[in-house]
């Protein structure tokens, strides 16, 4: 028979709040960084750009998961990594360190499901760089793993309606020192996937095989997704793409003379409110478009990259330690940090 100790310490458990995102500062958006003394660590942001909390890391991260209820973020070495540490955001703790298959690697980002209970690492085989996704549950055990059917797969995105979408960059790469072997050959897509299935595949023009797909993000029903082109320097190429399942994909550009300033580069992509922007930390610039390509302007910034939704437009980071809201076109800083942030902000 159940003691009434037992009894009462069960249904205190029952009662007890589970612990949500307010419990670690309610944080808007997940950044990483590096601190003015070369240390690392992953930041909490909210909605004014103020720190809500800082968590060391032990090596220069990339991006990160956020779950969608608890507060843990799992947060990715930079590509291709070793270590995806799994935190405790309210208390400082460390829940677990994920390690790869042996043979395998982290490529920088995951996504968990809409319930929180699976989480998808983004990874790839050293030997070969053919891409996977890990599968975890939800106490962080691996489970399983699925082919994102293409080579070097960098971010994926749980998508509104179900199932994720994969950016396979195309790119093999050397698994010591991030050589890149492959480049002549090299063949990005972009993968939707449903019920652990590759449910369609999107590729580009052949012309456009050095145009490496690498950073995505979802608005009502389209998807952006980034581009780094790998191919002869100084030729001008679109870096944004906006796909909607069924369609052919739609490539974006600015005006010539400023589309070459990107230098080919395109660091993150953000829908916020019907625009769509993305970012180039070796051009300094913020290029915006509406929802079917066309270009709406530029933004200045030196060494900006971090990009993520915000009211009235969007919010960014750069290598300086600057935490800026641009609304119009017109950027306001929200502050200014002794830290250079990493490429990506997580939105929560």
């Amino acid at each position: 028979m159940t003691s009434r100790r037992a009894f009462l310490a069960g249904l205190m458990a029952v009662a007890a709040p589970k612990p949500s995102w307010a419990d670690a500062g309610s944080p808007r958006w997940l950044a990483g960084a590096r601190e003015a003394d070369g240390a690392y660590a992953l930041f909490g942001l909210a909605a004014d750009g103020a720190d809500t909390f800082r968590l060391p890391l032990p090596a220069r991260g990339h991006a990160g998961a956020a779950h969608p209820t608890r507060p843990e973020a799992v947060a990715f070495a930079r590509r291709p990594g070793a270590f995806a540490l799994v935190l405790d955001c309210a208390t400082g703790a460390l829940i677990r360190d994920l390690t790869p298959p042996e043979g395998m690697q982290f490529n920088g980002h995951g996504a968990f499901t809409a319930e929180g209970d699976i989480l998808y690492t983004v990874e790839q085989r050293a030997t070969d760089s053919r891409g996977f996704l890990g599968i975890w549950d939800s106490a962080y055990r691996r489970i399983g793993q699925i082919e994102t059917g293409g080579i070097g797969p960098h971010e994926m995105l749980r998508l509104p309606g179900g199932g994720f979408a994969v950016a396979n960059g195309g790119i093999a790469t050397d698994p010591a020192d991030r050589t890149k072997l492959n480049l002549p050959d090299m063949a990005p897509s972009l993968v939707y996937v449903e019920d652990d299935a590759i449910a369609e595949e999107v590729t580009l023009d052949p012309a456009l095989h050095f145009a490496s797909i690498r950073h995505l993000a979802h608005e009502d029903g389209t998807l952006a997704f980034a581009m780094q082109w790998e191919g002869p320097a100084g030729q001008i190429v679109p870096l944004l793409g906006l796909h909607r399942r069924g369609a052919a994909p739609i490539l974006a550009s600015a005006p010539g003379p400023e589309q070459a300033l990107m230098q080919g580069y395109a660091g993150s992509v953000a829908f916020s409110q019907g625009e769509v922007a993305i970012t180039s930390p070796r051009g300094g610039r913020l290029h915006r478009f509406d929802a079917r390509g066309a270009f709406l302007g530029a933004t200045m910034r030196a060494d900006i990259c971090g990009l993520a939704p915000c009211p009235g437009g969007f919010l960014t980071t750069d290598g300086g330690g600057g935490v800026l809201r641009v609304t119009g076109g017109q950027a306001r800083p929200l502050g200014l940090r002794p830290r250079a942030w990493d490429n990506h902000i997580v939105t929560l």
